[in-house]
């Protein structure tokens, strides 16, 4: 794991592997950003021109690098200057974002590097918590299964030291240790999200669960297949008794002494979604390890809280099943009763992400939380209507549905608010039971919703969080997004619970 710390040496005299500078796409050139002065000096003044000279233009994202050796009598103590473009510099400088991103690439560039250190003024405590945010989620790598293919990855930078901040101002340094918190747990959730589902199933989940909340100081209940027959949670057994498996509801509590509100997170966890008897697709089944991605953000999240240490109420619902077809799973046209009472006819079980969260929205509603926010890989239809990178709210409530997406933009979460239209609720209008687990083809994603939103108690200001594109990267690396399990949603989670802790929601 790559660690950071802050210091108020001088870049030039710092000992490291290599020296971080920033770059800015400018009209008549790379420019060095504020930090890098010291750097600068030790070129002469000519650094600009051997950037440009080997091609540098400080378009976000672009890497140069350039010898110390090549500055006429540097007396830099690394023997190497790594320039991360950033882009052109926006009128009051870069946003919390951008420097998130410059980050990851810095931590990609360092890779393989024991020490490297970063010369870029980050002028505030948001700065510094967005840059440090961005070298450790840019500095992840998951080779827990590699064993003969290591040969030729460089492994993750051991060390970064950032000298551009006020190492020794308390709300600096606050910020740092909040952002190092919140992304390690997006990476635990990462981790998650990665593992295969061959030694990642709804009991071992549970059991990372339980060593979390011990290590944080949260509380962690299991509740297993005896316990769910005898609560009646017909939506997560019936979605889990195919499977050799069976499945597992899991309650994360955390409390802290001077919280006055409650919020509540439910996380969608299919530890792997064959489909069911409505088996998917060829090609559609190899990522399907990442259907529990919503359960892990949630697990994540709450580690976060905890580790940060917010004044809010919480708690957490990991609705973890495993969906396969055999002989004694559920059937389309079977009809399930749901906990609470409720009756949902199951015409597709692939469809099956809300019938496990419908149970644990309802369990969660039982303990009175003011908000509700319920995170899952729930619906191709939402990644036709918004892609890969962003995800959709759905919401019972306009204004909270604008504050989630508020806390999502702040956190350079991508997201987009959608619509619950009425004449969809009935297209799942059953002959034979209260509702029916799918409903026309058309806004198939808003239909989810609206499935789930009738689960949610009264009273209670409820969003959902479809992650189905964003959850898993197959695309190209960059920034701070890696291959893989990406951790979305952790960040928004966690913002909205500091928003309602300070009453900001």
């Amino acid at each position: 794991m790559t660690t950071l710390s802050l210091s108020t040496s001088s870049a030039a005299t710092l000992r490291a592997d290599a020296i971080v500078i920033g770059l800015a796409k400018g009209g008549d050139g790379p420019t060095v950003v504020a930090g890098g002065e010291a750097v600068e000096t030790a070129f002469g003044g000519a650094l600009d021109s051997v950037l440009t000279a080997l091609g540098a233009t400080g378009a976000e994202g672009e890497i140069t690098r350039v010898p110390a050796a090549a500055g006429a009598g540097s007396s830099l103590k690394a023997p190497v200057v790594i320039a991360v473009g950033l882009g052109a510099e926006p009128d009051g400088g870069y946003g919390t974002d951008q420097l998130r991103k410059a980050g990851g690439n810095a931590a990609r560039a360092a890779a393989g590097l024991k020490k490297a250190a970063v010369a870029i003024a980050l002028g505030d405590a948001a700065a510094v918590g967005a840059f440090a945010q961005g070298v450790v989620l840019g500095a992840y790598t998951f080779d827990a299964y590699r064993e003969n293919s290591l040969e030729g990855r460089k492994p993750a930078v051991k060390d970064v030291v950032l000298v551009g901040a006020k190492a020794r101002d308390k709300a600096v340094k606050a910020a740092f240790e909040e952002a190092l918190a919140i992304a390690e747990s997006v990476n635990k959730a990462r981790d998650l999200v990665n593992t295969p589902s061959n030694d990642l199933n709804p009991k071992g989940f549970a059991a990372i669960a339980v060593d979390l909340g011990k290590n944080f100081g949260f509380k962690v209940e299991v509740m297993d297949e005896k316990a769910l027959a005898k609560g009646a949670y017909g939506g997560i057994l019936g979605v889990g008794q195919g499977s050799a498996t069976p499945p597992r509801l899991v309650r994360l509590g955390y409390t802290h002494p001077k919280a006055k509100r409650t919020i509540a997170l439910v996380g969608k966890g299919i530890t792997y979604d064959s489909g069911g008897i409505s088996l998917k697709p060829a090609g559609a089944n190899e990522t399907m390890k990442m259907d529990m991605a919503g359960a892990a953000a949630v697990l994540a999240a709450v580690t976060a809280i905890a580790r940060i240490g917010l004044q809010v109420n919480v708690t957490g619902w990991l609705a973890l099943a495993e969906n396969m077809p055999s002989g004694t799973a559920t059937r389309p046209g079977d009809v399930l009763r749901m906990y609470g009472g409720r009756t949902v006819e199951v015409l597709n079980t692939d469809a099956e992400g809300r019938l496990v969260l419908a149970d644990a929205i309802t369990r969660a509603c039982e303990e009175s939380p003011e908000k509700l926010i319920d995170v899952a890989t729930l619906t191709g239809a939402m990644m036709v209507a918004l892609g890969n990178k962003t995800y959709g709210i759905i919401a019972n409530d306009d204004d909270f549905r604008a504050a989630v997406h508020d806390a999502a933009e702040r956190t350079g979460e991508p997201s987009w608010p959608m619509p619950t239209p009425a004449e969809l609720r009935r297209t799942m209008d059953s002959t034979i039971a209260d509702i029916k687990n799918i409903g026309e083809r058309m806004g198939g994603g808003l239909s989810a919703g609206v499935f789930l939103r009738e689960f949610v108690a009264e009273g209670v200001a409820w969003a959902h969080l479809d992650i189905a594109g964003p959850a898993y990267n197959e695309g190209e690396v960059s920034g701070y997004t890696a291959k893989g399990g990406t951790g979305v949603a952790v960040r928004t989670l966690v913002q909205v619970a500091a928003d309602v802790a300070d009453g900001t929601i």
